[in-house]
Formats: structure tokens, sequence, C-alpha cells
């Protein structure tokens, strides 16, 4: 291998794209889970309201911070989510650049078809 043989780097970034495709398949669940989350808040509180369930303040309270943490949960893995796509999306630019940049040659003796 040359110092100009980027296949080392391609690698890396490899091994980088599938790291990061992880991330954001974990942040995908999380944001499904704080969608769960908030409409169970919203549902708890709306039956709550109308009297359904007679626990009355806890269950109100309960169901409030239910739906506010299921948003601060949600709005965090968005934004994580789309930084790890950017972050993709760039590494796959680079590996791209970097295969571009190799010297392939065609292997004209190869046999057409193996038996």
């Amino acid at each position: 291998m040359t110092e100009d043989d980027p296949t080392d780097e391609i690698s890396d970034i490899e091994d980088r794209i599938e790291a990061l495709a992880e991330v954001a398949e974990r942040c995908r669940k999380y944001i499904l889970a704080s969608k769960i989350a908030i409409g169970a808040g919203a549902a708890l509180l709306l039956v709550t309201i109308l009297g359904l369930i007679g626990t009355g303040q806890t269950a109100a309270l309960g169901s409030i911070a239910l739906v506010l943490g299921g948003i601060v949960s949600l709005g965090s893995n968005v934004s994580t989510l789309r930084q790890t796509d950017d972050a993709i999306r760039a590494a796959e630019a680079r590996r791209a650049a970097l295969i571009g940049r190799i010297d392939l040659r065609l292997v004209a003796d190869a046999p057409l078809k193996l038996v």
C-alpha cells in the first residue's frame, strides 16, 4: 500500500457510517417512544379532566409531566437525528470522493465465466 492509497481511509469511513447508522436508528426508536409518551400523557390528562379516573391531581400532574418529558425527548432526538443524517451524508460524500480517486484498472485476461 502506498501513502496515496485511500483504501484504509475508506474502510474507516465505512465503519463510521455504520456507527452513525446505529445512532440514527436509536434516535428513531426514542422518537417513537417520545411520541407514544406524548399521546399517552395527553390521553391520561383528558381522562383525568373528564373525571373518569378518581385520582385527580396526581394523575393530572403525572400526565402533564409525561407530555412535557415526551416533548423534550422528541425535540432532542429529532435534532440529534438531523445532525447524524448530515454526518452520514458528509461521510458518504467523502467515501465517494476517495473511491473516485482510486486508479481502477481493467483486467482484460479474466475469464468471462467461471465454471
